[in-house]
């Protein structure tokens, strides 16, 4: 059940009219890493965490409400930006020269422009945020990452928060207004935020890597193949232990003699590693069946619920005859 509050959680504010940063701000609105698409992936992962893990799943379901009030943030900002711009659009009856919206030959000449790189943005909805990107593009469900595997889709969403960081990044030099600034600042900061989140969830769930069950093969985990000729870089990447399995990186310098000669990997040694296929074999099935137990331990297999409501609620009133 969702309440709206139409008061926004920030006090969202403009000095005054820009209908061109406004249509730059739709990429935080309807983009591949705005808000919208924030919200639908944290709600739509929540679903299959609402057994296994009600605490993971009340965590996705708050920060997804609060990006849906991100969202309102965003629409709201880009209504104030584009200020008058609506009404001045209603007196085509009077044929209004479009600079009256603005100011000047070059602001029609921009209005134009903008027209007829996202017409929807000012000749389909003049006035109004649209679901789409800055240039036009509609918004897509193919933004949403939701694998059902929670190890997985955190760290989705802790991507997902450091590219929407960077947007408003990227969007507060672009505005002289102190005002949207402010809002700008605000929403980046919640974006830092919401990766602390689910980086602080993710380190709850043991063993997290590899995302998954399958522990992988130690024939294969720690190569690392110099497939691209001229200034080889070394780092801790290719070099000294990986970061998770702790097996130390095995730098194949000549590919291609290597697979020649191990016929295609298949008789490869694995080295530099302690882990053996029978061990990975073992943590493949203990692993296996303890996230099974988590799951079917808490779902029944017939008489569903989703939520259990109280018998009686002394603070709703009850109707009277």
């Amino acid at each position: 059940m969702f309440y709206h509050v139409k008061d926004l959680q920030f006090n969202a504010r403009v000095s005054q009219p820009d209908p061109r940063f406004a249509r730059v701000m739709l990429e935080a609105f309807g983009g591949a890493n705005g808000e919208l698409k924030s919200a639908l992936q944290y709600f739509v992962q929540a679903f299959s965490c609402h057994n296994p893990y009600p605490d993971k799943y009340d965590m996705l379901m708050d920060i997804a409400t609060e990006e849906f009030g991100h969202l309102e943030i965003v629409g709201a900002t880009i209504q104030m930006l584009l200020g008058p711009i609506n009404g001045k659009r209603k007196e085509v009856i009077e044929d209004t020269p479009l600079h009256a919206m603005m100011s000047g030959k070059s602001a029609k000449e921009d209005l134009i422009h903008q027209a007829f790189t996202n017409p929807s943005f000012l000749i389909c909805a003049p006035g109004s945020p649209t679901l789409t990107d800055s240039n036009g593009n509609p918004w897509s469900a193919t933004y949403i990452s939701a694998c059902a595997d929670l190890t997985a889709d955190l760290r989705s969403n802790m991507a997902g928060e450091a590219r929407a960081k960077l947007g408003y990044e990227n969007l507060i030099p672009l505005t002289d207004d102190p005002l949207v600034k402010e809002t700008l600042v605000f929403l980046m900061t919640r974006e830092v935020t919401h990766f602390q989140q689910f980086e602080a969830a993710l380190e709850t769930i043991q063993p997290n890597f590899p995302p998954g069950v399958f522990q992988t093969s130690p024939k294969y985990s720690n190569l690392h193949f110099n497939l691209s000729k001229g200034n080889e870089a070394r780092g801790p990447w290719n070099e000294g232990q990986s970061t998770k399995l702790k097996e130390e990186w095995q730098y194949i310098d000549h590919p291609l003699e290597t697979i020649q000669t191990t016929n295609g990997l298949l008789d490869l040694q694995p080295k530099g590693t302690n882990r053996t296929e029978k061990e990975v074999r073992k943590a493949d099935e203990q692993l296996a069946h303890k996230r099974s137990e988590e799951i079917l331990s808490v779902t029944p297999e017939k008489d569903f619920k989703w939520s259990c409501y109280p018998k009686s609620n002394p603070s709703v009133s009850k109707p009277t005859d």
